[in-house]
């Protein structure tokens, strides 16, 4: 699993540090940063409903690792 972030989509809401705060982090003013860009299967609930909640629809996941 392998997560992407838009950048230019991102407006900082934190919905996702909300849902994945281990995965996820927006710093006040700022866009998501991805702290694990190939986080374990246990976190993929979280991070589902992180992608599912940003309201830019800034996120997204593959099933991939490259």
């Amino acid at each position: 699993m392998k997560i992407i972030a838009d950048l230019d989509l991102c407006q900082g809401h934190a919905a996702c540090q909300a849902e994945a705060p281990e995965v996820f982090t927006v710093p006040k003013h700022g866009h998501v940063e991805i702290l694990d860009p190939n986080p374990s299967p246990d976190a993929r609930a979280a991070i589902e409903l992180a992608v599912r909640y940003c309201p830019t629809r800034a996120l997204s996941v593959t099933d991939g690792d490259d």
